[in-house]
């Protein structure tokens, strides 16, 4: 079956977690995403359907009994609010024999908890800041503060939610100056009911920041074009992160003042081609599928560091991973063809 072709098409089911009317504006984001996938899978000769999901996998066994699709295309972010949940659904779907799109359920397990992919990129050998936590601790911190050992005052730090995406809690507040190691692990103590419930710190890197978006590929995956977060007008005293502000309070100054701009070989080529190869590392390193990103910063000695591997970026229509589509030359159409080919 050519997913491409529209002369034999595909049923496909656009998965998504459930939306309420409370739901925050970056949980909302997700019927956006499908309405822009469902545009094009159907420009593409499918049958399209939608549906969200909650925490009531026999009711979703049963409609996908009913309907039963050649595919899903999964965009489930989370259950019942709760990004620790993400790879549920998928692992259902592997559970069932029901093929799908996107990373499978271990990838988005494993890339989701923050912690434990900080663990698998130092384990080969991949640049990832050192880091304290995570509070509570569900298993030894294996390869941070001790190899090799930091001085934790001497380092700027930034907490972050163990498990929530989408810059969940991220504000100035974040960022920790000049304490020790205890004073940090009371403040992870303090913080985590308001970051999901767990959460870590680990040493902000004051430097560029980078994202590249990787699409799979008929051979191999393709790195998208470099895109860098620029902070206009950011005065010294206000941190520059893309915190939820940034990305979610279109009124906000930060969502004004960070802007994206496709960087450029002819000024930073050798920059731009580690990064390519780290990002295609990290896809197989966590046997990514489908499509993914990987956020770096880069330092004052021009020295990249990973802060995320994200197993199922935005696709949105206004995300970096739809601009990072474009400027590769591809239309929204042509890369969900690529993404729904490699799942079938």
């Amino acid at each position: 079956m050519n997913p491409t072709n529209p002369t034999n098409p595909m049923k496909i089911l656009i998965l998504h977690n459930a939306v309420g009317a409370d739901s925050r504006p970056d949980e909302r984001d997700v019927l956006v995403q499908a309405a822009a996938v469902a545009k094009d899978l159907s420009a593409l000769g499918h049958r399209v359907e939608t549906a969200g999901c909650d925490l009531d996998l026999s009711s979703l066994k049963r409609r996908l009994d009913d309907t039963r699709p050649d595919l899903v295309f999964n965009l489930v972010e989370a259950l019942d609010g709760h990004g620790r949940l993400i790879h549920l659904v998928p692992a259902a779907l592997e559970s069932w024999g029901i093929p799908f799109t996107g990373s499978g359920s271990a990838a988005l397990w494993i890339t989701t908890h923050k912690i434990m992919a900080k663990q698998r990129l130092a384990a080969a050998g991949l640049p990832t800041p050192a880091w304290i936590g995570p509070f509570p601790a569900e298993m030894p911190a294996v390869g941070n503060l001790t190899c090799p050992p930091v001085d934790v005052a001497a380092h700027r730090w930034i907490v972050k939610s163990l498990w929530e995406h989408a810059s969940f809690g991220l504000d100035d507040s974040v960022l920790v100056s000049g304490a020790d190691r205890e004073s940090i692990e009371a403040i992870l103590r303090d913080r985590a009911p308001r970051l999901g419930g767990a959460c870590f710190a680990e040493i902000f890197v004051d430097g560029r920041e980078f994202n590249l978006s990787v699409l799979a590929g008929p051979a191999a995956p393709q790195v998208l074009p470099p895109a860098e977060i620029v902070f206009e007008d950011f005065g010294p005293d206000r941190p520059r992160i893309v915190g939820y502000r940034a990305k979610w309070a279109e009124e906000s100054f930060e969502y004004r003042h960070t802007t994206r701009r496709f960087a450029s070989d002819e000024d930073d080529g050798g920059l731009l081609a580690r990064l390519r190869d780290i990002a295609a590392q990290c896809w197989r390193v966590f046997d990514l599928r489908g499509w993914a990103r990987v956020d770096f910063r880069v330092d004052g000695a021009g020295h990249p560091w990973i802060l995320e591997v994200n197993a199922n970026p935005c696709l949105a229509p206004d995300a970096g991973f739809a601009a990072a589509v474009a400027r590769a030359g591809l239309t929204s159409a042509e890369a969900m063809a690529q993404i729904v080919a490699e799942a079938v």
